[in-house]
């Protein structure tokens, strides 16, 4: 992910930071009504070798466009690696904003589709390539309130590396953008938003009574940004039969960066029983079945660190590693020797600003996945970018 979506939101900053900073290479079409309309973006190509060394992974994966730490395949015995060249422009991405005022107070609204994780048998590589686009954000601001879909509350995007994947720091990175309702007084946030469960064996249940809660400080000391969430949630499934059963998962989120004059580093610890979804893309479900036909969340613990380093005003690199460790009960349905006990990968890049908003990026990526079992396997990638901001 790059660095034109990333927010840095800090003590004492309002709500509406978050329209402006995502907002920050738009160009202004006009004012309309007293409405300011803005429209921005970018055109981004990548290129990449991957180097499966325990199975092959389908062209339809989504782990071939972009890293997925529950997709890399693992083998107990001794296999062939696989590599693959994908090529593709899906992360490109179109966003529309409006300012305005209405009884003295800011009325911001925002909308962003990109073409990635679509139905990706549906794009036919032989002639058109063609993408269907889907929507990543659309919310409305009104002073110190959001309503609509956005980041999480619970996730601190400036937080995020300055990586060519994707994500960067994707095994312990929480990452979810989802409906919600969010109220900013000062450095506090707090929202409810969108719940869902992810049970182990079972898949998403769509079953939840309540909404999922987050609360949020921010601050910042001199060079230090730093973002405190907590999560609680309501866990549920009801397969229609024996198993109709709540469990409560709460979350900690300790993110930040610190700047060491124009370089960087930033850091995070994301904890808690039954992130589930939350963090690793949903590397491991939220919860299980027990004997009793209960739900038991599933503890985690993710780390990550990177460094960002400024070469000159052309050149940069970004040095990134990240890992999550899951505690799992095997003796829950669902749990077994083949769930993913935990992943890791690390990364290091070097960019160069071709032109004013041209960015040339190359990345070089090794990633791991264990299971329970002990059975691992790991994925290296080379992967190049081109990348026009507008």
């Amino acid at each position: 992910m790059t660095s034109a979506t990333k927010s840095v939101l800090t003590g004492g900053l309002a709500s509406a930071v978050l329209l402006t900073a995502v907002t920050a290479h738009s160009a202004t079409i006009g004012t309309f009504n007293n409405t300011t309309v803005k429209i921005g973006g970018y055109v981004k190509l990548d290129a990449m070798f991957s180097d499966f060394s325990d199975g092959p992974v389908s062209g339809d994966s989504f782990a071939r466009d972009f890293y997925v730490p529950s997709a890399t395949p693992v083998a107990t015995t001794t296999t062939n690696s696989n590599t693959y060249f994908d090529m593709h422009a899906r992360q490109s991405r179109v966003h529309l904003a409006t300012e305005s005022k209405v009884g003295g107070k800011k009325l911001n609204s925002y909308i962003e589709i990109d073409f990635m994780v679509t139905d990706v048998t549906n794009s036919d590589e032989r002639i058109s390539n063609s993408n269907s686009p889907r929507i990543r954000h659309a919310f409305i601001e009104y002073d110190k309130w959001l309503f609509g879909q956005t980041w999480s509350t619970f996730q601190n995007t400036a937080s995020l590396p300055e990586s060519v994947d994707f994500i960067g720091n994707t095994d312990a990175g929480i990452f979810v953008r989802q409906p919600q309702i969010r109220y900013t007084y000062e450095s506090w946030q707090f929202s409810i938003e969108n719940p869902e469960t992810t049970v182990a064996g079972v898949g998403t249940t769509n079953d939840n009574e309540l909404p999922d809660f987050v609360a949020r400080y921010n601050l910042k000391h001199n060079d230090l940004s730093l973002s405190i969430a907590g999560l609680l949630r309501q866990l549920t499934y009801n397969d229609g039969g024996a198993i109709n059963d709540s469990t409560t998962s709460w979350g900690l989120s300790i993110t930040g960066k610190f700047m060491i004059n124009k370089n960087d580093i930033r850091f995070g610890l994301n904890t808690g029983g039954g992130l589930g979804r939350y963090i690793g893309l949903n590397v491991a479900p939220g919860a299980a079945v027990n004997s009793s036909n209960n739900l038991e969340a599933i503890d985690s613990l993710g780390l990550f660190v990177s460094y960002r380093h400024l070469w000159n005003q052309k050149w940069r690199s970004n040095f990134m590693f990240s890992t999550i460790d899951i505690d799992n009960n095997t003796a829950l349905s669902g749990v077994g020797g083949g769930s993913t006990k935990g992943t890791s990968s690390g990364r290091v890049n070097l960019l160069f600003d071709w032109a004013k908003n041209l960015t040339l990026g190359g990345e070089l990526a090794l990633a791991n996945r264990e299971l329970e079992s002990g059975t691992d396997g790991d994925l290296t990638r080379l992967q190049f970018m081109a990348m026009y901001k507008f």
